[in-house]
């Protein structure tokens, strides 16, 4: 797969590879060049800065639900009461 830079510097990444790397509309990306293999390496720049903690991550361990896996499930399920 090859693609061509255009006179401006740009280049289009091929859809198949945007779609393997989850490359989207907004994705920032750090380029780098490897002199020693000539390559030039882009890489995702996730959007937090280094060290903060993710949303999901701040709620690990805070449940305060009192129910079995089981209870919970037949709620999800709508399964009737037993």
């Amino acid at each position: 797969m090859t693609t061509r830079v255009t006179s401006k510097g740009q280049v289009t990444i091929p859809a198949a590879i945007r779609e393997a790397a989850h490359v989207t509309a907004g994705t920032e990306l750090e380029w780098t060049y490897e002199p020693f293999s000539q390559r030039i390496v882009a890489r995702k720049v996730g959007r937090r800065a280094r060290g903060e903690v993710s949303r999901f991550a701040k709620l690990v361990g805070s449940a305060t639900v009192k129910m079995t896996t089981d209870e919970i499930l037949a709620l999800t399920r709508g399964d009737p009461e037993e």
